[in-house]
């Protein structure tokens, strides 16, 4: 029977990492029970089961730590002497690997040496959202897509995401890279479009969906409550999410036929941004 992720972590973890260590411990082995659960993470299901993701790269691992994300584990690649100074300096404890160990473990073809496993932030979407601007995402597939949406929308001070049913992971570890570490400076909420919209609207929030049927350019907004529906990436926003949105549609002055998804929702997020922010 395969062990559980996270079981494998902790246990790995703690083993290694116990009070009657003297000596520094350097993993070697890509068979470790640690690296073979760390390894697993990059896998939606196990990430799931487990509540945990992993994050590499100095930048993405000391932006989520800044923002209070709890560590589970965190592996060194050995003789990055600056990489341990810095985790030691927040009281954090860290295990140290070899490179071919740290290559196993990571999700790109050259990782940096630091690679850390995280619990995933699951934020509770409030009965009554604040006032502000969210993007919701209908069946949204790429994650890269995902990662450079969730990066616009913090970059232009929206107040969350909500992710529809049928959209990729946005704690996956090319998702994660793309929104570099804005996933943990915005709340990033699930819920059914088809249920969560309505209840917006009775809110007074105004769902603005980017369509092809819809008119051309972007409408002026008044209010404070605004939500954007962007689609999946080959079909645009499904038929019953559409029908509870105003459409419209960015005019286009070349020959290209489309944009790609997170292009056209960065335009719309930063077009709808400054002019609720320029609103009198």
């Amino acid at each position: 029977m395969r062990r559980p992720a996270r079981q494998g972590i902790e246990k790995g973890y703690q083993r290694i990492n116990s009070p009657s260590s003297v000596d520094k411990v350097l993993i070697s082995s890509t068979k470790n029970e640690l690296i073979k659960a760390l390894r697993r993470l990059k896998d939606r299901s196990a990430r799931r089961e487990t509540g945990l993701h992993i994050i590499e790269g100095e930048r993405l691992v000391f932006d989520a730590l800044s923002n209070r994300i709890s560590p589970e584990c965190i592996i060194i690649e050995d003789g990055l002497t600056a990489l341990e100074a810095r985790v030691s300096a927040l009281g954090l404890p860290y295990l140290s690997v070899t490179r071919s160990v740290i290559e196993a473990v990571s999700d790109t073809p050259s990782p940096q040496g630091i690679i850390a496993s995280v619990r995933t932030p699951k934020p509770s979407m409030p009965e009554e959202l604040p006032p502000g601007l969210y993007v919701a995402l209908d069946r949204l597939q790429d994650p890269g897509n995902l990662g450079t949406i969730i990066r616009t929308a913090d970059a232009m001070g929206t107040a969350g995401i909500i992710l529809g049913s049928g959209c990729t992971d946005a704690f996956s570890p090319k998702a994660l890279r793309s929104a570099m570490g804005s996933s943990y400076h915005i709340p990033i909420y699930e819920a059914e479009l088809i249920e969560c919209i309505p209840k917006l609207k009775s809110q007074g929030f105004v769902p603005i969906c980017g369509h092809l049927a819809g008119t051309e350019g972007i409408p002026r907004i008044r209010e404070n409550r605004i939500l954007i529906i962007i689609g999946n990436e080959a079909q645009g926003v499904s038929d019953d999410v559409a029908r509870l949105c105003s459409l419209c549609r960015l005019p286009m002055y070349g020959n290209a036929e489309s944009l790609n998804a997170s292009v056209a929702a960065s335009i719309l997020i930063y077009e709808i941004a400054a002019m609720m922010n320029n609103a009198d």
